[in-house]
């Protein structure tokens, strides 16, 4: 009976282990017969590794062999485990799959299902805390630079760190744990080796703020300390600025209760709130400068969007930008960071730029609507389309970007937009791609949106749809020059 190892490398990639398990299964090697190495571990038995037999014969003649996509979320959740075991236990369970038992997922009772679930329930809370508990710390010295220290239990650096850069799309920042290390520089993640808890900040000047705002908000009334230590374990108020203050006030919890149960009870008083001072209407004649723009737009009350929004999305790129692309509106991401088109419409579009040759820094980038219109489906704030009311309302700010700018080329982005530059009735389909001159002589036409092609359904249909915007962007090929 032969003996074989096999590396992965990453210890917690997929697609490493996809590729070793695949090797494996090509050469019919039984899960007892294969040792799983990962980081510097070496095989116990010395075993030889499995990669001197594959000389692509074994993969040429194995037919292809498919499993759940459930099994495939499961095993990458699993990977991110510290669990020696982890790779041995995920290639039994293919293994056994592949070999008749196709619905294997489905018995919870197995003992290999059950240990597969154990750790990736592990995984997800370790992530559900991660998450929850990194404190990001200012970098002095440096703007919009911040630093987080974090130990996780499990190697899910990889798998969270895509969730901070949509949370933080605005802001530089770095996340530190002892084995992996990410920097987010508000364009792509990369990834390096661990650090240590004194490469990232002590404290900042929010952390104060911070603690007098957490002191005031705690209700003692409503304290229940098992519950506290469940949802927010003592080994993680190393990386909480209010923890210095927990164990004072959970000391004091009893007598503030106590205050408040002896103080004399007051009826309730009416309260008739004051009527809101309508705001400075905003002068219809736009600032004589993009930047004075941009400043009076950020107080802009023409329409009930500036209220839910986080805040206004102007746009950006140089002020003698030859191209001027104009977007429907911002989407959450857009709101988050206040930034035009940094979202996943924003990541496709920079694909399609990439793939003609141009440069995005050298466009200007805004929308026809600079407040962000959603509405919640529970926690999530889901894009609805601005009102012709909105557009209007915008349109000010519109101009004043144009006039300021002066571009040779104008691209619409979308029916909102075209709606805004050419105005009402405007047939996108029926239009896209097609040239138009506008009062001033601007040469403009207009395209699909990015979130439209992301809206098709997977496959050839989304491809069509790409193919639809790229082959429309292709007229601004060896345009993108500044004056």
């Amino acid at each position: 009976m032969s003996r074989w190892s096999v590396r992965v490398d990453p210890a917690w990639s997929l697609d490493a282990w996809r590729a070793a398990a695949r090797l494996a299964l090509s050469h019919a090697v039984p899960p007892d017969q294969l040792d799983w190495l990962q980081d510097q571990g070496a095989s116990l038995l010395d075993a030889p590794s499995l990669t001197a037999l594959d000389d692509g014969s074994a993969a040429r003649d194995e037919p292809q062999r498919y499993v759940s996509k459930a099994f495939v979320e499961l095993a990458a959740i699993c990977l991110c485990h510290r669990d020696p075991q982890r790779m041995s236990l995920l290639y039994r369970m293919l293994w056994r799959i592949t070999h008749g038992e196709r619905s294997l997922l489905s018995n919870p009772a197995d003992p290999d299902v059950l240990r597969a679930m154990a750790l990736s329930q592990a995984v997800r809370r370790d992530t559900h805390k991660m998450k929850a508990f990194v404190r990001f710390r200012e970098v002095p010295g440096e703007q919009d630079a911040f630093i987080a220290w974090f130990e996780p239990d499990h190697q899910i650096v990889d798998r969270v760190a895509p969730f901070f850069a949509r949370r933080f799309a605005g802001m530089r920042w770095a996340i530190l744990t002892p084995y992996r290390s990410v920097h987010w520089d508000g364009q792509a993640l990369s990834f390096g080796p661990g650090g240590r808890q004194s490469d990232a900040p002590v404290e900042d000047a929010r952390e104060e703020l911070w603690r007098t705002y957490y002191a005031n908000i705690f209700n003692p009334a409503r304290l229940n300390t098992r519950m506290m230590q469940q949802e927010m374990p003592a080994r993680y108020w190393k990386h909480l600025p209010e923890a210095s203050l927990l164990p004072q006030l959970v000391r004091d919890a009893g007598d503030r209760v106590q205050e408040m149960h002896d103080r004399e009870a007051q009826a309730p008083r009416r309260r008739i709130p004051e009527a809101i001072a309508s705001p400075t209407p905003v002068s219809d004649t736009p600032p004589a400068t993009l930047d004075a723009l941009r400043d009076a737009a950020a107080a802009c009350r023409r329409c009930p969007l500036w209220e839910p929004a986080t805040q206004t999305v102007f746009g950006e790129g140089p002020h003698d930008a030859r191209i001027m692309l104009v977007g429907e509106q911002p989407g959450d991401s857009e709101d988050l960071s206040g930034h035009p088109f940094v979202g996943p419409a924003g990541q496709l579009l920079d694909r399609t730029l990439r793939e003609l040759g141009m440069d995005r820094r050298a466009l200007y980038l805004t929308n026809a609507v600079k407040h962000f219109r959603f509405e919640r489906r529970g926690k999530r704030r889901i894009h609805s389309k601005p009102q012709i009311t909105h557009i209007n309302a915008c349109r000010p700010w519109l101009m004043g970007e144009i006039e300021n700018v002066r571009p040779q080329v104008i691209v619409c982005l979308g029916a909102s937009a075209a709606t805004a530059v050419f105005g009402a009735g405007f047939n996108l389909m029926a239009n896209h791609g097609r040239w138009h001159s506008l009062e001033d002589g601007t040469r403009a036409f207009a395209t699909v949106h990015p979130s439209w092609v992301l809206r098709q359904p997977a496959g050839e249909p989304q491809q069509a749809a790409y193919r639809l915007l790229l082959s429309d962007l292709q007229q601004l090929t060896g345009l993108d020059g500044r004056r």
